[in-house]
């Protein structure tokens, strides 16, 4: 009974031990981490910061700006955000409604009178809500396939005459590009100024994100910006900048750097009131439709409690608390962005690659963040405790689209 006794108490003791691993100890782990995990897949380069508070604790550059090339990637190269930019167009969209500018309930047509879906019914309801928190119950990702065919945008917009919502508007989620991208014809004419200067005035410049800026050719004139890579089967390739999303400004339009994007959450994390409101933080972060497919996803599903999206960012319940994140993935780049209230903690990592090792490294942080504290049961053995995600050291390039419909 005394062995028993003596193999319980070391084993609460052994695992304790493990479960009370402080931050510090942990951003240790990740410094190591990122730099091994981009040694193993041999992505080119990638920036990562961790805030706590007010404060970035680590930050650091790794790798190249492009292969074959010996410029290095640093705190101030400039990485396209992908769909990270959806977090601005909220932002900027909840700044505006706090002005009166426009209203949640107002009314697409309004302000794209050409835009149509099938049924009349569905064109008259569609709102800013719906597009904002993804709920305008669409198939996922419509007619992204045109973007990435290098459609304009007025005959993108001109196919949606085409589909209805599969189910009532504001009920089913449907993450979206091209839809969330008509915030910016909305936000322009209300306004009667360009999406760039609202962007600039109401985000970029109060929170002095000297190296962020929108769109394809202010990102190709940034001296210090990093290079699109892709995997092939001869490993991973340099190539051009493509300008296609671009076209979306509000869903992938946002180029910035790892030092701007700290100063970004930092204000999602309430510490810059006067520029970003502690109002329009939760207005974007609530709860808004249940995203069921997010419980799906490989390197979250050992985590994930449930899923939603506010507007312009997911909420994860991971062991009972709430992480607020977003990652976003085009043409050879991959970021992801995440924090949590509670733990006054924020992570960013970019990279100038199209793979899964920045979603890996993002979950397994927040994973012993997030580790609960040990319920003492009766154990007869001593065991290595498993870890909630497993490392992974591979390399998958983006899905492509499916094929393009006809235009006729």
């Amino acid at each position: 009974m005394r062995l028993l006794s003596l193999i319980l108490l070391l084993s609460f003791s052994f695992t304790s031990f493990l479960f009370a691993a402080s931050v510090e100890d942990i951003v240790a782990d990740f410094e190591s981490d990122f730099k091994e995990q981009l040694d193993e897949n041999k992505v080119p380069g990638g920036a990562y910061a961790i805030i706590k508070g007010n404060k970035i604790i680590a930050m650091h550059g790794y790798g190249v700006r492009a292969l074959g090339s010996t410029e290095p990637v640093n705190v101030d190269t400039v990485f396209r955000l992908a769909s990270v930019s959806k977090t601005f167009a909220a932002g900027l969209t909840a700044q505006l409604v706090d002005e009166h500018k426009i209203n949640w309930d107002d009314k697409i047509v309004d302000f794209v009178p050409e835009f149509r879906f099938k049924s009349k019914k569905y064109s008259s309801a569609l709102t800013i809500n719906h597009i904002m928190s993804q709920s305008s119950s669409l198939v996922h990702n419509a007619y992204d396939n045109l973007v990435e065919a290098n459609y304009s945008m007025p005959r993108i917009i001109d196919k949606f005459k085409d589909i209805d919502p599969s189910c009532r508007l504001g009920k089913c989620y449907g993450y979206q590009n091209v839809l969330y991208s008509l915030i910016q014809p909305v936000l322009e004419k209300a306004t009667s100024s360009t999406y760039s200067n609202l962007m600039s005035n109401h985000i970029f410049d109060p929170l002095k994100m000297d190296h962020s800026s929108l769109g394809y050719e202010a990102f190709m004139e940034t001296n210090n910006h990093a290079a699109p890579h892709v995997f092939t089967k001869k490993g991973w390739i340099k190539i051009k900048v493509k300008p296609n999303y671009y076209k979306i400004l509000p869903a992938a339009g946002v180029n910035a750097s790892v030092a701007d994007m700290s100063k970004w959450m930092m204000a999602q994390m309430g510490y810059f009131p006067d520029a970003y409101s502690e109002d329009v933080i939760d207005t974007v972060t609530t709860k808004r439709i249940r995203t069921r497919k997010e419980m799906l996803k490989r390197n979250w599903k050992p985590l994930l409690k449930n899923a939603y999206y506010g507007y312009g960012w997911r909420i994860y319940n991971v062991g009972g608390e709430e992480l607020i994140y977003h990652g976003g993935s085009v043409s050879g780049f991959r970021s992801e962005v995440a924090y949590s209230k509670d733990k006054d903690l924020a992570l960013v990592i970019l990279l100038n690659a199209e793979t899964r090792v920045g979603s890996d490294l993002n979950a397994h942080f927040w994973a012993q963040i997030f580790k609960p504290e040990p319920k003492v049961k009766q154990v007869v053995k001593l065991s290595q405790p498993t870890m909630v995600t497993a490392r992974v050291s591979y390399m998958v390039p983006r899905n492509k689209p499916s094929s393009v419909p006809s235009t006729k």
